[in-house]
Parts: structure tokens; sequence; C-alpha cells
């Protein structure tokens, strides 16, 4: 059993991560760390785990843990993923685990002298619906890709929200851009080459809160919008020459919808609908991460990849500076 430490108690951990690692069959949560101890001991007490502390550092310096998963505020996630690595913990950390492609590299060198696994928490790379569509399209089911289409959008002007505060390292593309961006690249297997986009900004906030962007992965074109203030919608499309495949709720499939694809021929003469009934998407990411840190074989995101797929997303913000394309 892998052992966890919870380094913050931010929401996502509390309702979403938490509950997984404790339902996982091969990792279990050992210890809460929070600035404030009482907070970190009711959290603890919540889910019956032994141990609380009242600082990150305490808990990082503790033999009663294997590993940390990381829900802090963004701007700090490449910080405390380094501090974790160096004190020879294995890391799970939220999205995006960096804010510029280049910090990553501070990263991989963190796990590599310290030979731990770090790995950025996206879900949806464990899914069976996700694993579906990379089966279908490797299989050539909707023929040749010529273009992916995508959105993920929701309404939130909370001023105290971190999404909203640009010092915390909020805005749309770094919240949610990187999920279409993220789900093609892991389907696919191809990289974007260059990137048009329009970008607007809140003006009280400072924050992206809506993005139209279209890739260019050479023998097929991405095409997406992303918002913070519309209201909520998620889909994804992958259109071919013989078909075309809709994933509906591809993303948080609890808060949108069924999670299930729809693949449909050329003429719409047949189309097959697979549901996925209670995927539990962070069981099935703890569960992989806890395997691969125990030496059992399991493929997680690697740090070269959540580099590349900055990469896109610095591309979507320096491209909404200018008009035409721009190279990722």
């Amino acid at each position: 059993m892998l052992r966890f430490g919870i380094l913050s108690t931010a929401k996502i951990g509390r309702e979403l991560v938490v509950p997984a690692i404790q339902d996982a069959e091969n990792c279990v949560v050992t210890a809460v760390a929070s600035r404030d101890l009482a907070r970190a001991r009711d959290m603890a007490d919540r889910f019956s785990v032994p141990h609380a502390f009242g600082s990150y550092e305490e808990m990082l310096a503790s033999d009663t843990i294997d590993a940390v998963y990381i829900p802090l505020p963004t701007s700090q996630h490449v910080e405390w993923t380094i501090k974790a690595a160096d004190a020879g913990k294995h890391v799970l950390c939220e999205k995006p685990i960096a804010l510029k492609a280049d910090e990553v590299d501070s990263l991989i060198a963190a796990r590599d002298r310290n030979k731990v696994l770090v790995t950025e928490a996206y879900m949806v790379t464990y899914t069976p619906v996700w694993q579906k569509v990379r089966s279908l399209l490797a299989a050539g089911a909707i023929g040749r890709l010529r273009h992916v289409q995508g959105a993920f959008t929701y309404f939130n002007r909370d001023a105290g929200n971190m999404r909203n505060i640009p010092e915390l390292g909020g805005g749309g593309l770094p919240d949610i851009g990187v999920y279409p961006t993220i789900s093609t690249r892991f389907v696919t297997g191809r990289e974007p080459l260059r990137i048009q986009a329009v970008t607007e900004r809140d003006p009280e906030f400072g924050t992206d809160i809506y993005s139209s962007v279209k890739a260019d992965f050479g023998d097929f074109e991405m095409s997406f919008y992303i918002s913070t203030q519309m209201a909520a919608r998620q889909v994804m499309v992958f259109h071919g020459t013989d078909g075309f495949i809709e994933v509906k709720s591809p993303f948080n499939a609890d808060r949108y919808g069924a999670e299930e694809l729809e693949l449909t021929n050329r003429n719409h003469s047949e189309s097959q609908l697979f549901r996925f009934p209670d995927s539990r998407q962070y069981k099935r990411e703890v569960e992989a991460f806890a395997s691969a840190a125990l030496g059992r074989g399991a493929e997680v995101v690697t740090l070269e990849s959540s580099k590349l797929n900055q990469k896109v997303i610095d591309a979507i913000y320096r491209a909404s500076e200018k008009d035409g394309w721009e190279p990722v």
C-alpha cells in the first residue's frame, strides 16, 4: 500500500481525491497537513486518517508517508513539488503542474536526482471513455481523422475564488484549456505544430475568461473554446472521413451528464453508444499512480508530456497577442 500525505485541505482533495484514495485497492491516506493544525485535524478525523500536521514541512519530513498529493493553488505547484521530491516523496500534483513550460525542467531535474515519481493529475487519461476513444481512432473506426472540436465552459465570478486571482495562477486556460489539449494529444499521440487564438480577459480580475483556439496538428486540425463566464458545457468531437466520435461530458461526467461516447458512421445509417457508468476517474488515477510508484508498471502522465502540454498553453497566450499563426 502506498501511503499518501495530503498537502493542504483544499476542496478538490476533500471532496474528490481523498475519498478516491481511501476507496483504492493499493493506496491509503495516512496524513494531512495544513498551515492550520486544527484544520488538518478536522480533515484527518473526517476521513479516519491517523496523522495531522500543522505545517507542510513537518509532514514532508515524516516517515509516515511515501507520497504526497498536492492540491495547492497553481502558483505554488512547482515550489512544493520540488520540496516534496527533495524529501524523497513521490508526487501527484494537481494540474497545471506549472504555469510556464520551462518551469517543468526544474521538476524533471528534481524527479531524476531523487529517483521518485512525479506526475500531473490529469484524471481524464485514466478513464475508460478516453481509453475507448484512443482505441477507436487507432482501429480506424472513423477513417482518417480530419478535425477535433471541443468546448469546456462554466460560470464563476467569485472574486475570492483562486480561478479569478492572477497571483494564484488563476485563469481559464490554466484551469480548463489544458483539458481539450491533453485529451487530444492522449488519444492521437500527436503534437500541435502551430496555434491561432483569441483571448479575452476580465477587466476587474485580470484573468483570461474566454479563449477560442485553432491548432494545426499537421494531419488534422483542432478547434476549441473555453470560458469561465459562460453557461456550463463540455463536449469533444473527433470527425473523420468515415464517421465521427462525440464524447459527451468528457471531463467531469458527474457534473455534466452521463459519461458516454457515440460513434456514428459516414451517412448516419449506423451509430453505437458506449456508456461508462461510474468510471471513478479519480480512483483510477490514484491506483495507476500508486502502481507506478510501487514499480508495478502502470501508464501515467510523464513530466515530459506535461511540458509539451504546457507549451501549447504558452503558445495560445502568445498567439492571442498577434494575428496569424504562432509556432508551438
